[in-house]
């Protein structure tokens, strides 16, 4: 009802299964997935539509608070991770972020260079000194803001309301993303150090991995 008093358009499952039904007869932009079904579990949809290599974005709704939880949902492949309760305006204004983001109108350039860095905003690819990596559409709106800013100081609510679009900061989701994109940039025995922690105020990015 929400959604639609948003203007958006809304097709509803009622179990995984027809879920995955639908996404092979639509297009769907966007899937709000409850990770706990009556025939299985959210994680097996998610795994599913990233196997179909899926454009679709996620948002996983659960009453699950552990970090560990968000840190297997991200890591499957959604977009955001959203725990019950939650204000249904609140969830639409995350739905309308993450569209916002994902449209092609959104993008401003095709590729974003710093140093050894190639970031490939369209396609959702990082090359790091000839390597490719593949992205989510937030660790890729991710590096784009810290590569359009480097050695400056991003607050993490400053961080959080760029990337996200909206008020509502959450230091779990942020810190997951961040690790992510840690290990992506300095894996472990890497003498590369991107991606600086300034305590209690946010993080700053290094350009050249000094």
């Amino acid at each position: 009802m929400h959604l639609e008093q948003a203007e958006l358009q809304v097709i509803e499952a009622s179990s995984g299964r027809q879920a995955i039904q639908l996404f092979q007869k639509y297009t769907i932009e966007l899937l709000i997935l409850d990770l706990m079904m009556d025939d299985g579990n959210g994680f097996e949809v998610l795994q599913y539509l990233r196997e179909a290599k899926a454009e679709s974005l996620v948002i996983a709704l659960s009453a699950r608070r552990e970090v560990q939880d968000k840190i297997l949902t991200l890591g499957l492949g959604a977009d955001d991770y959203v725990t019950k309760p939650f204000s249904p305006v609140e969830l639409v204004a995350r739905v309308q972020a993450q569209l916002r983001r994902h449209r092609p109108s959104s993008y401003t350039a095709k590729l974003l260079r710093l140093n050894k860095l190639v970031l490939d905003i369209d396609n959702y690819v990082l090359q790091n000194d000839g390597k490719s990596f593949p992205l989510t559409p937030v660790e890729c709106r991710l590096l784009e803001m810290f590569m359009q800013n480097p050695d400056r100081i991003l607050t993490k609510r400053e961080i959080y309301k760029q990337v996200w679009n909206h008020e509502n900061f959450d230091a779990n989701n942020l810190s997951v993303f961040i690790s992510r994109i840690r290990s992506i940039l300095e894996p472990t025995g890497s003498s590369s150090h991107y991606l600086h922690s300034i305590r209690g105020v946010g993080y700053r990015f290094s350009g050249d991995g000094q």
